[in-house]
């Protein structure tokens, strides 16, 4: 049984979360991170000495790192499906980690104090220069995908659903989810964002009120 250590709130769970709904694979969650904490104590150290979540135990096998994570996931437990997900083609592959990579070096460091300025800070102690800020970052992140789902679509990697769809797409319906004033309006990512609802995952775990 595969066991994954994080609330479910947090998008990097959530990533993980949509790729075993999808891929129909049982597995123990426990919750850890912000309110559940834990993630300071000596045997989640063990596991994790970042102290971050996610965790993936699998058996004696452990991994931090949710992008690892869902490598790991599609490779190990995937089966043709995992396959689809990250091909084994070089070529193929090395654009889905493209994808995968952007996602943590430029897209996220661009969106975050959007999420939590709108999300997790009171009203009263919003920065609201920081937070536009922020969403004209995003913007231009979103443009990027924007042009690439309008000139091959329907997903990120063209025809087929892959990774890379599961990290932007978790983080693409925190930008749709707020109201902010000044969002440009970008047609392929909202068809592509409309798309991703048709994934049982996406739905389950990711399509939900923002915490």
């Amino acid at each position: 049984m595969l066991k994954l250590w994080g609330r479910i709130n947090s998008p990097n769970v959530q990533k993980v979360l949509w790729l075993l709904e999808d891929l129909a694979l049982p597995y123990e969650r426990i919750d850890a991170g912000l309110q559940f904490g834990r993630v300071n104590d000596p045997d989640f150290r063990a596991l994790n000495p970042n102290g971050k979540i996610p965790v993936l135990e699998d058996g004696d096998y452990v991994l931090w790192e949710t992008n690892a994570i869902l490598r790991y996931l599609a490779m190990r437990h995937g089966g043709a499906a995992g396959r689809a997900l990250y091909p084994e083609d070089p070529a193929a592959r090395a654009s889905v980690d493209r994808w995968m990579d952007w996602q943590l070096s430029t897209l996220s460091p661009a969106e975050r104090v959007m999420f939590w300025g709108l999300v997790r800070t009171p009203p009263a102690q919003q920065d609201w220069a920081a937070i536009h800020a922020s969403v004209a970052a995003s913007a231009g992140c979103w443009r990027i995908l924007d042009a690439r789902l309008a000139a091959g679509g329907p997903f990120v990697e063209g025809a087929g659903f892959s990774l890379a769809d599961i990290v932007l797409g978790t983080l693409v319906h925190r930008w749709f989810a707020v109201e902010v004033d000044g969002r440009p309006n970008f047609p392929a990512l909202r068809r592509w964002y409309e798309a991703l609802h048709a994934r049982p995952g996406f739905l389950r775990w990711v399509g939900v009120t923002l915490t």
